[in-house]
This record gives structure tokens, C-alpha cells and sequence, in this order.
């Protein structure tokens, strides 16, 4: 460009800026209510989604009964237990590992997860969750929406309209994923929310963020989005407030804030070399399992109120779901994210913070307590009847155990927990009435629970 055009442009935007210059916005662009309707106990969640469906009989909930009964014939009443499918001859199938108690509360956790077992005695571990949906495209979605059918708003974008962010530089709602999961971006989606409840995905590595840093000066830039304010208020004025606009505009302070501080809240290399050996990272480390928990708990502490960590490695199946061809893949998936999981808890509660974070271990539903493809056979298919997630911090008690399947693992047979209670549980710990977080859209009242969903306070504090 030659010096005179630039020197035009340079121009045009101080003229227009003339007045704008310290103006704020004439309206409100907020994202949320920023109105809890009752005392939170946590004003940040991390969850950590194991995406494909972990088996519940080989990690949290022993069955000795498997182990007895390997090989055998599941019966007649049980043929088919998982609904929709034909009744065949099912046979049992023992956990490849051994489970063993937490030495403080005697909780049992499989071989599997020997960091996480050391750390039950901070979680709350539901035996007893269920979900409504056999396939992983439904069922991750519900986790995360509430719903197996319709695209709906996700869990972390209701949190992020309800309470919104305490740093305006850093966005209310983070997803690290760094493959594409079930569903992708369905489920961060703010859909009839609010755009800026959208949830900001973080991609491990070098280029975490697109356009994470800027073409232009500071001072340049900062001239072009005051220009850029002073015309969007006039367009916003003329359209009725529309929020969708109002949406839009807020990305913009979101995408500057961004700028600024998402490349040091995702940079390593200041972390002592005491915390990242307590998660199994390094300096460089910019991808790895650990990598993203030492970010997710870098947001939180600069005021981001919901993350994510979408634990999908690779492509279809290359994540929990590879029990498919043999349950022992476990192994893989579970080494990768043990240590980082319990050391994440422990650094956040020696940081002071997991008073203040509720961190949520789950997965979209468990494995059948029977080998797939028939007797002597490695797999196990999925099972949405019962699976076992945990939660840890806030105002969750610790070392203690919700729920209860049968004697194989086959069905809940004592206090179930559904999802939408589940994510009833979440929002009451952040401060939110699951029955009072609507939104007017369509002509109806919506909320993360549509019209079902208890809080569990039995795994809670009085």
C-alpha cells in the first residue's frame, strides 16, 4: 500500500474517532444475568469430558460377581438389556484390572487410574449415573446440553450466561479440545443464547487460538475498533437492539481481550519445574493431557468461569470407544490422563482454589458389564443403564459414594442419577436454580433441564 493511501486511512479513522474517543457504549452488551439465585459454593468448573465411554465395571464400580461369573451365560431376564437390540446370548466378562481402596476413605478404584484412586477421597463418585441415549452422538450430547435430538445450548454457555466471566479480557467459556469430538461444535454452542456464551475453543499447540496475534500495531488497532464500536452502535441503534448484534459486537472486546491475555494464561514455560513434574509436563509442553490441565487451571485463576477439556485423541474410536476391539485400549486412554487429572486436584487445592472450582470427571455413558462380540471375546458395546462419574470441590463432600448398580453392573438399583440431574447438581453448587435459568426463545421458556432434574444433595455439604 502506498504511503498516501495509508496515511488517508490513518485519517479517516481519526475523524471518525473525533468524538468517540473515551465514548462508551450507549447500550448494554451483556452476555448474562450475573445474577445467582442463591449463595454459590464454586464460582468456577472444570470439567474433564473422557470422550467415547470409559467402562464403569473396569475403573470406579467393582463387581466381584464378574470375576466370579466370567465367561457365563448373563441369563435369560437379562438377554436384553440394552433396549432396541435383539435378544442374544450374552456372556460375562471379568475387569482385566484389580480394584483397590483409597487409603483414606476405602473408596475402590481400579488399577487403571492409581493417581486418581490416591485423590477419591477429595471426589464425590456417583455409581449410579444414566443417560438416555446408546450412541455417542446423542448421549454426548445430552451430557452437555441436556438433549439427544435438537442442537441445543451447551452446559458451559448456560453457566456463562447466568454468570458471566470476571476478567472481560478472557472469554466466560473455554473449550480445549484437540481433536474434533462427537457432535463438535454443537457442543459449545450458545444457539439461542447470546453469541458471546459461545464457548472459545482452544486448540493444543503452537496456534492454540486463530488469529491469536495481531497484524497491526496496538495503537492502530485500538484506533480501528473504536471506529469499528462508534459504527456498530449507530447499526445497532437503527435495528431494533437486536441481540444477535449485540452478540456480534461483544466479540470484538472479547477477540481484543484475547489478544492480550490468552497467550500468557496458555504459556508453560513460568510454571515451576515442582508443578509441571507433578503433572508429567515440560516447558515446551504445549499439547499433551497435562499441558491442557495446567491451562485449564491458568484460566480459571485469571477469571474464566467454565472449562472444558475434551479428552479426543484422534479420530473416530481412537478415544475411550476403541473398547470396541478390545477393552485392554483402556490402558492407553487411562495413562494419558491419570496423573494430570490428580495432580490438577491437588494443585488447585494447594493453590487455595478448589474451594473455589468444582471439577467434574465424566463421560457420556458406561460399557456393558458382557463381552460384546460373544463368549472368550476382548470388547465390551456401550451401555447408557449405568455409568459412574465424580465430582470434587466446591461444596461436594469427599470420599463419599452416590448410588449403586447390581451385582454385575448392569442396571441402577439405588438412587439414580440421571443426567439432567446431574446437571442440576453443577449449577446449584455454581449458585443456580436449574428450575430459574430460562430463556424466552420461540415462544417458550428453555433451560439445560427442560422440564426434569433434581439436585443430588446427598453428595453435598448442608
Amino acid at each position: 500500500m502506498h504511503d498516501s493511501s495509508l496515511s488517508s486511512r490513518r485519517q479517516l479513522l481519526q475523524a471518525g474517532l473525533g468524538t468517540a474517543a473515551g465514548l462508551a457504549l450507549p447500550i448494554t452488551l451483556s452476555a448474562g444475568l450475573e445474577l445467582p439465585h442463591h449463595r454459590p459454593a464454586a464460582k468456577h468448573v472444570i470439567m474433564l469430558y473422557m470422550s467415547g465411554g470409559y467402562s464403569h465395571v473396569d475403573t470406579f464400580d467393582p463387581k466381584p460377581e464378574l470375576t466370579r461369573q466370567h465367561d457365563q451365560s448373563i441369563g435369560d431376564e437379562n438377554k436384553a438389556a440394552v433396549s432396541g437390540q435383539p435378544i442374544v446370548e450374552r456372556y460375562l466378562k471379568a475387569p482385566l484390572w484389580k480394584f483397590r481402596p483409597n487409603q483414606e476413605c476405602g473408596t475402590e478404584v481400579s488399577d487403571l487410574f492409581p493417581h486418581i484412586r490416591e485423590i477419591m477421597h477429595e471426589t464425590a463418585l456417583i455409581r449410579s449415573m444414566n443417560c438416555d441415549h446408546r450412541d455417542h452422538g446423542e448421549a454426548t450430547l445430552q451430557l452437555h446440553t441436556g438433549s439427544t435430538t435438537a442442537a441445543m445450548p451447551g452446559i458451559g454457555a448456560w453457566l456463562s450466561y447466568g454468570l458471566k466471566s470476571f476478567n472481560p479480557n478472557l472469554p466466560s467459556h473455554v473449550v480445549i479440545s484437540e481433536h474434533r469430538p462427537y457432535n463438535g461444535p454443537q457442543l459449545w454452542d450458545s444457539n439461542f443464547l447470546p453469541a458471546a456464551n459461545t464457548g472459545v475453543r482452544v486448540v493444543p499447540g503452537d496456534d492454540p487460538i486463530p488469529f491469536l496475534k495481531s497484524p497491526t500495531s496496538q495503537s492502530r488497532q485500538q484506533l480501528e475498533l473504536a471506529l469499528l464500536r462508534k459504527m456498530n452502535q449507530r447499526h445497532f441503534s437503527q435495528r431494533d437492539h437486536d441481540a444477535q448484534l449485540a452478540g456480534r459486537m461483544s466479540t470484538f472486546a472479547t477477540a481484543a481481550g484475547l489478544q492480550k491475555q490468552a497467550p500468557e494464561a496458555l504459556d508453560l514455560s513460568k510454571e515451576s519445574s515442582t508443578t509441571l513434574k507433578l503433572y508429567g509436563a515440560d516447558k515446551k509442553d504445549q499439547s499433551s493431557y497435562a499441558a491442557q490441565c495446567i491451562m485449564a487451571r491458568r484460566l480459571v485463576e485469571r477469571g474464566v468461569r467454565f472449562v472444558e477439556i475434551i479428552d479426543a485423541v484422534g479420530a473416530c474410536r481412537d478415544n475411550w470407544d476403541a473398547a470396541h476391539r478390545d477393552i485392554a485400549s483402556h490402558e492407553k486412554y487411562a495413562r494419558r490422563v491419570d496423573q494430570p487429572v490428580a495432580a490438577l486436584l491437588q494443585d488447585l487445592k494447594q493453590r487455595g482454589l478448589l474451594q473455589d472450582t468444582l471439577l467434574v470427571f465424566c463421560t457420556e455413558f458406561g460399557r456393558t458389564p458382557w463381552a460384546q462380540d460373544g463368549k472368550g471375546t476382548k470388547s465390551r458395546n456401550h451401555h447408557p443403564e449405568a455409568f459412574s462419574c465424580w465430582l470434587a470441590g466446591g461444596n461436594v463432600r469427599g470420599g463419599v459414594i452416590h448410588g449403586q448398580t447390581d451385582d454385575i453392573g448392569n442396571y441402577v438399583v439405588k438412587d439414580l442419577v440421571h443426567v439432567h440431574d446431574f446437571h442440576a447438581t453443577i449449577l446449584h453448587i455454581m449458585g443456580l436454580d436449574h428450575e430459574k435459568l430460562t430463556y424466552r426463545h420461540a415462544g417458550r421458556d428453555f433451560r439445560l433441564t427442560d422440564v426434569h432434574g433434581h439436585v443430588v444433595k446427598q453428595i453435598l455439604h448442608s
